[in-house]
């Protein structure tokens, strides 16, 4: 099934494949697109993979990049907008920006999060889901689903 995007949400490098089977469910609720980039921790087939996304494949609108700069021409030649990216790091959470339609929401490995060469040269475009400090990070297919309801509720649409 065919549609257009109101959100793409974009997996860097993910290890766990629930995580991402999770996501996969998530943006077929909200009609959003699921970016993976390479390399993955799994085999596209795995079958954790497949179960964590139940019944749902079939109506998911994925891609599967070979590489950050890959990812960057298939979304300027989409209708992608702006950037967000996701680090327990950052500073700035999640509610203090404005979402627009299209937007694309960037989350990294579940081992390391994001890599400096993405984050550094976008400070104003990282963003944190606040926690408590005996938290390291929370579970990575969480995070997604709570900015992209946000990113819906924003919009009147959830």
């Amino acid at each position: 099934m065919r549609y257009d995007p109101q959100l793409h949400i974009v997996l860097h490098e993910p290890e766990i494949p629930p995580n991402a089977g999770n996501v996969g469910r998530t943006c077929v609720a909200i009609a959003a697109k699921m970016w993976l980039v390479r390399p993955l921790g799994f085999q596209i087939d795995d079958y954790y993979l497949r179960r964590a996304g139940l019944d749902y494949w079939d109506e998911l609108e994925w891609e599967v990049v070979d590489s950050w700069a890959h990812l960057q021409e298939r979304l300027a030649a989409s209708n992608a907008s702006g950037m967000w990216l996701f680090s327990a790091r950052a500073t700035r959470p999640y509610t203090e920006v404005a979402y627009t339609p299209r937007d694309v929401l960037v989350f990294g490995k579940e081992s390391k999060g994001l890599p400096p060469e993405i984050t550094q040269p976008h400070p104003d475009r990282l963003l944190t889901i606040p926690s408590r400090p005996e938290v390291r990070s929370l579970n990575l297919s969480n995070c997604a689903a709570i900015v992209a309801y946000e990113a819906i509720r924003q919009w009147g649409v959830a």
